[in-house]
């Protein structure tokens, strides 16, 4: 990887909980939970279904859309590595198929965020193995 492009932040130590999650992630696919028992959707990292309680999942592709819940933009960089990467939007996104999500919005100012305002996926590749979800506003028409 180039220096000037390398990932810059911490990375993820996938778990058994979550694994499957994170190897959606190698392919580009942000992947959800589905409740055997009663169709509620969930992320991943929640063992049990808050609504019924069931522990029996499928996990299912979402479609990668949702809106800025709310966020907070940070200016000053809290280590040298991320010197010249800030400002950055650390948002909650809900999805469309319902879980929030924490993550960032990238090729969007601070100044340009708003609740509610519509996001699509944009991945970052941070390791040949891993890849990150991140968010950015929906373009024009891809509605």
């Amino acid at each position: 990887m180039n220096p000037e492009s390398a990932y810059y932040g911490p990375l993820p130590h996938p778990t058994l909980d979550d694994q499957e999650f994170w190897e959606g992630t190698k392919h580009h696919e942000l992947r959800l939970l589905r409740c055997k028992g009663c169709g509620a959707v969930r992320a991943f990292g929640d063992p049990m279904c808050a609504e019924c309680h069931a522990m029996e999942t499928e996990s299912f592709a979402a479609s990668g859309r949702g809106t800025v819940w709310t966020w907070t933009s940070t200016y000053h960089p809290f280590s040298e590595r991320w010197r010249g990467r800030v400002p950055y939007n650390l948002t909650v996104v809900l999805l469309d198929e319902g879980p929030r999500l924490l993550t960032m919005v990238v090729d969007c100012s601070p100044e340009q965020m708003r609740v509610g305002m519509p996001v699509e996926l944009a991945w970052e590749d941070a390791t040949p193995d891993l890849s990150l979800p991140k968010f950015r506003p929906l373009r024009q028409g891809a509605g």
